[in-house]
């Protein structure tokens, strides 16, 4: 089995291959898609095969493509970038990947998602059986574009596609857990976010990759606890400013997933159930 993988460089990427490398068998091999040869030194270094070019180009998939039985699609754009740059990665570099998958006859297709896909809380924790709903203007284009490449992605025959939604992830060194300071004095004490270190975001990714008999199924991988405002504060630090208790959180389901299903049919169990463990254990 030849395992693509794309979106290597990335926070969840550079963490992700790693850890895939390291559980592989003796027949399995994994490649990974560059832009720079120079940053794929470190996977080749751990025994990867190295594709160079960029996602959005037509013959870089054809090449990278050849001999492929799977493929983790982990690329996208995420903040700070132009709406046309969040559209061109997210949804259609996805889609184009997709088709170029299926072309090429690769059997399984792993698309890396985002909880952001389903917008407006329900009252209880969202499951993947809940309609998208993206929209707000805090990640710009990124929820709805992530939210339609999985839909054109799903429409695809003959491709075995699984979707992964992940929540904010962390651990290792990411600094996510220090940049969602940025956002945090604007929330209320209260409000929740919903979590999954990267040891579980790959484990949930291999799960998915593994998994037999799963073509067309989505899975929330996200860990047992969402963390408060407050609590976050904690973690990185930061002394609670007095005004931060005179925000109301109008969405106090946003973003919190149920990890139910990954839990019942893949048997995904957190590595790190909250931040907390995570902390403890010295990994974050």
């Amino acid at each position: 089995m030849l395992t693509l993988v794309t979106g290597t460089t990335g926070q969840i990427g550079r963490r992700f291959v790693p850890r895939l490398l390291a559980q592989r068998r003796s027949d399995e091999q994994v490649r990974v898609l560059v832009r720079d040869a120079a940053r794929g030194e470190r996977f080749k270094e751990l025994g990867a095969q190295v594709a160079v070019g960029d996602m959005r180009d037509g013959e870089t998939l054809r090449k990278a493509l050849v001999g492929v039985d799977a493929v983790v699609n982990v690329a996208a754009a995420f903040r700070g970038v132009p709406d046309e740059e969040a559209w061109a990665v997210n949804r259609d570099a996805a889609v184009a990947l997709g088709r170029a998958a299926q072309v090429s006859g690769v059997e399984r297709f792993v698309q890396v998602s985002t909880n952001n896909v389903y917008g407006v809380g329900r009252g209880r924790p969202l499951t993947e059986d809940d309609a998208s709903r993206p929209g707000g203007a805090m990640w710009g284009a990124y929820p709805e574009s992530k939210a339609e490449a999985e839909r054109e992605l799903l429409a695809l025959r003959d491709l075995d596609v699984r979707i992964g939604r992940l929540p904010f992830v962390y651990g290792e060194g990411d600094p996510h857990l220090a940049n969602v300071m940025h956002w945090a004095p604007g929330w209320a004490p209260h409000q929740r976010l919903q979590m999954a270190h990267h040891a579980d975001v790959a484990q949930g990714l291999m799960r998915l990759l593994y998994a037999p008999g799963i073509a067309g199924r989505i899975y929330n991988i996200a860990d047992d606890a969402p963390v408060t405002t407050v609590e976050l504060y904690q973690l990185n630090g930061a002394k609670v400013p007095g005004e931060l208790y005179e925000v109301t959180d109008p969405d106090p389901w946003f973003g919190i997933m149920s990890n139910q299903r990954i839990r019942r049919e893949l048997g995904y169990r957190p590595i790190y159930p909250s931040v907390w463990t995570a902390r403890d254990a010295g990994a974050l």
